[in-house]
């Protein structure tokens, strides 16, 4: 009896994440070469305002529980519109980047 295994992608995650968490803005970096078992993320959610960095890695956690049992690695920035704003506003610039990623490389 085979299993059905939906492949673990940037894009689903990134989807998942939007509708559980109710997020605003999420980007998701497969930091694994493609191979869909190490991801980073950044995820902007007005439901983690009050709650400290631990509470919202376990509602992140919860989230994606049967996605994270798939992967090898997973890393997740939680922030608040707000914190999000003010992060943006002194981010350094991001020229030669497209989705977090150097731009101009064949590697």
């Amino acid at each position: 009896m085979a299993e059905a295994t939906a492949t673990i992608t940037e894009d689903s995650l990134r989807a998942v994440l939007t509708e559980r968490l109710k997020a605003i803005h999420v980007e998701v970096t497969d930091m694994s070469g493609g191979c869909g078992q190490s991801f980073s993320s950044l995820i902007v959610s007005p439901e983690f305002e009050g709650q400290n960095s631990l509470k919202r890695h376990r509602a992140v956690n919860a989230a994606l529980r049967s996605e994270i049992a798939s992967i090898h690695a997973w890393s997740a920035k939680c922030q608040t519109p707000a914190e999000w704003e003010r992060d943006k506003a002194s981010a350094p610039p991001t020229a030669g980047l497209e989705n977090g990623h150097v731009t101009g490389t064949t590697a």
